[in-house]
């Protein structure tokens, strides 16, 4: 199914493209979510990747997976929003917003009155700060490796690189994530 209908996408078929990416639509949103830190700014980039994804279906090799096609061009896009976004002016009236609220975490509901719960909350706060704090190499591959789980095979198609050069890499992402807890303890 999902073959057919991408060779009609990439024929220009907008209805097929549109049930293509359906069941994509809200990953789109939480992946730019987690990079973004913002809803408005995830809403918005996770529509543009979507419409890049449509212009550019017709390069898509049916021999590959789409959903790594897809989430790279998701980051792509949310790391080139973040870049030009760094050279405009920001306003100090403006709250900082981390994103990360809207996932929601399993909790046991028997904890939520306890110091455990209190302690975990502080804890997931600490972590999506200095997630917010790494590089956006780095914040890439822990987001698709610790928080959505890519294996190595995934994860190297999506930032296209070698799987061994990602090994280290990931390595390096969570030593420096380390770094910034203990800086920030």
């Amino acid at each position: 199914m999902q073959r057919e209908l991408i060779k009609k996408s990439k024929k220009g078929d907008i209805e097929a493209f549109e049930k293509l990416i359906e069941e994509h639509k809200i990953y789109a949103y939480n992946i730019a979510l987690k990079i973004l830190m913002d809803k408005e700014d995830a809403k918005n980039i996770s529509q543009k990747a979507l419409i890049k994804a449509f212009e550019s279906i017709e390069n898509f090799n049916v021999n590959s997976s789409f959903n790594t096609w897809l989430y790279r061009i998701i980051f792509k896009t949310c790391i080139d929003y973040k870049r030009k976004k760094r050279l405009e002016p920001s306003s100090l009236d403006e709250p900082i917003h981390f994103g990360y609220d809207d996932i929601p975490k399993q909790r046991d509901s028997t904890s939520k009155n306890s110091e455990k719960f209190l302690k975990e909350k502080l804890d997931d706060n600490l972590i999506k700060v200095s997630i917010d704090m790494l590089k956006d190499e780095d914040k890439g591959i822990i987001l698709f490796k610790d928080i959505l789980e890519f294996n190595y095979k995934e994860l190297s198609q999506v930032l296209q690189c070698r799987e061994r050069i990602l090994e280290s890499g990931v390595s390096k992402a969570r030593k420096n994530l380390k770094e910034i807890i203990r800086k920030n303890i």
